[in-house]
């Protein structure tokens, strides 16, 4: 069995009328029975992926679960109905469900479903799916999220992008941070909130450990209603396990950098597998999972792409499970000072990387939108000789395979390119360059998104100038400084958090970044429009639009 065909749940078939006795019940759950609510993933034209997860303590060995799907919010058309045995609930998936609809629904339409268990019904959940590949839409709208660190913030954001008028969201990685002790914060940062971890350790160090941080993350109402109103695509970054992590290809293990036992290639090999199980029990994501792999490279195969008919390609790359270390690593040196790498060092793996060049290739839509986890383009402080590279866990790290990588791009004339990004917990749109160093209005691969932190500590609060006149006086010098030593940058802005919304059309793609208050717990967190910018079809610098409210 291959990596793609393992683990999926069985389809629901068509017109399935199972006599689910639980869903015709009026209880409404207060979240003892889905205390983590509902979500949906894994989009296809005819399909999506649903999945609740039932506490442990509700569990019944004898009851079966039920699930509902229908065209309407009131349910009154013939739903589809499914009655999912209780083996499917069991403690080696922590009992959470998929079920999987593909083949099921019509293309490019809205359908609503809840789960009912032991006489209590879910809270109802919207999804969407994809438009059939021969379909022309008139735009695509994503909401672009990341980086969500539960301890350093609220997320008033996420409940703000929950009632967003976009066709998906699209989640570029931290959804949950192995940290239970405020490891990730600053000097400005503040104690929102508190994790402790089955393990006792500050650090997720177990399975136990990494799904206690994703039930708990996803106790969080803000974000619950971001699952029960959109279909999330989502991917991952370094947290899922450890920070800044890499693969030892000497010791053909991974290397997890700020953990106590992370140079131990037998922890830090099982504490990766953890890591990849509770983000597949957690996450509705149509990807390969195989955890009797005898490589941990062969069990987990995030990369994937999905289609929006003519109008958008969106591939989705995995730069955490293949990358070889980056400068200084394993040494006292810092990487700063860039220079070339190593010509055998890799962002993605070979396999990875033919398959990401084929699918730039076979891209016959109008854009091709690149969920790229972390910057691709060059950021640099200072000037001359004193020029330093600060983010080298970046594609600044690799810098021959972001040439290679540039190049196969160029051979394959792939047009209209779009990088979305996350990781740096800033705003930024940049020109990314070409295989030799072009970024400007005339040349370029095309441009580059980045959305900001959620709530995870940025420039500012890092050096404690986040606050009031002082913040908004530190984050314009900082703004200013690094669009001056970096040309390319339409944008930077590392002193806000929030989310950022892209949109496709045949005439555009746009870029509208959103700042929202991360310090008070509401739904109503204010908002406010950081920037506006757009580049045309067959353009590659991002260019600022008309600014509005919003």
């Amino acid at each position: 069995m291959s990596a793609r065909e393992a683990r999926l749940d069985p389809p629901i078939q068509p017109g399935e009328t199972d006599p689910v006795s639980d869903l015709d019940a009026t209880g409404r759950d207060d979240g003892t029975v889905f205390p983590q609510s509902v979500a949906s993933g894994g989009p296809t034209p005819s399909g999506v992926l649903l999945w609740t997860r039932v506490a442990s303590d509700a569990r019944d060995p004898d009851e079966p679960l039920g699930v509902e799907v229908a065209p309407t919010p009131s349910f009154d058309d013939p739903p589809l109905r499914r009655e999912i045995p209780p083996e499917r609930l069991h403690t080696g998936s922590d009992y959470t469900v998929r079920v999987d609809l593909d083949g099921r629904l019509d293309p490019d339409s809205t359908y609503y479903y809840r789960f009912a268990y032991r006489g209590q019904k879910s809270p109802m959940g919207r999804c969407q799916t994809l438009p059939r590949p021969d379909a022309s839409p008139d735009s695509l709208r994503l909401a672009l999220i990341c980086c969500q660190d539960y301890q350093n913030g609220y997320y008033g954001a996420l409940a703000r992008v929950a009632e967003d008028d976009v066709d998906f969201v699209v989640h570029l990685g931290d959804y949950i941070y192995e940290s239970a002790a405020h490891q990730y914060s600053g000097l400005g940062s503040e104690r929102y909130r508190s994790i402790r971890l089955p393990s006792g350790n500050d650090l997720a160090s177990s399975l136990a450990d990494f799904r206690k941080l994703y039930r708990t993350y996803m106790s969080d109402p803000h974000l619950q209603r971001l699952h029960r109103r959109h279909t999330v695509i989502r991917t991952w970054d370094d947290h899922a396990v450890g920070n800044n992590r890499y693969w030892d290809y000497e010791a053909d293990a991974p290397v997890l950098p700020t953990h106590p036992r992370g140079d131990d290639p037998e922890f830090a090999a099982r504490l990766t597998a953890a890591g990849i199980q509770a983000w597949w029990e957690f996450t509705p994501a149509r990807v390969g999972y195989d955890p009797d792999a005898d490589h941990l490279h062969d069990a987990f195969e995030l990369y994937r792409a999905f289609s929006f008919g003519d109008l958008a390609t969106l591939v989705l790359t995995d730069e955490r499970l293949f990358r070889t270390p980056p400068p200084g690593a394993g040494t006292w040196r810092p990487g700063w000072f860039g220079g070339r790498s190593d010509p055998d060092q890799t962002m993605l793996g070979g396999d990875q990387r033919a398959w990401f060049l084929n699918a730039m290739r076979e891209s016959e839509t109008t854009w091709t939108a690149w969920a790229n986890e972390v910057l691709f383009s060059p950021f640099q402080v200072g000037v001359g000789a004193a020029t330093l590279r600060p983010k080298t866990d970046s594609w600044d790290g690799y810098p021959l395979a972001r040439e290679r990588l540039a190049r196969g791009i160029e051979s394959d004339a792939t047009s209209n390119l779009v990088a979305l990004t996350g990781d740096l917990h800033s705003y930024l749109a940049s020109t990314m360059p070409t295989a030799d160093g072009a970024a400007d209005e005339r040349r370029g691969l095309g441009p580059e998104f980045m959305t900001p932190a959620v709530t995870s500590v940025n420039l500012t609060e890092a050096v404690g100038l986040d606050e009031g006149v002082v913040g908004r006086v530190a984050g314009g010098i900082v703004s200013r400084v690094a669009r001056a030593m970096n040309p390319h940058f339409a944008l930077f802005d590392s002193s806000r958090w929030g989310y950022s919304v892209v949109e496709f059309t045949p005439e555009e793609s746009s870029y509208t970044a959103y700042a929202v208050d991360k310090t008070v717990d509401s739904a109503d967190a204010s908002r406010s429009v950081v920037a506006r910018l757009r580049v045309p079809t067959g353009g590659v610098e991002p260019r600022p639009m008309e600014r509005r409210s919003g």
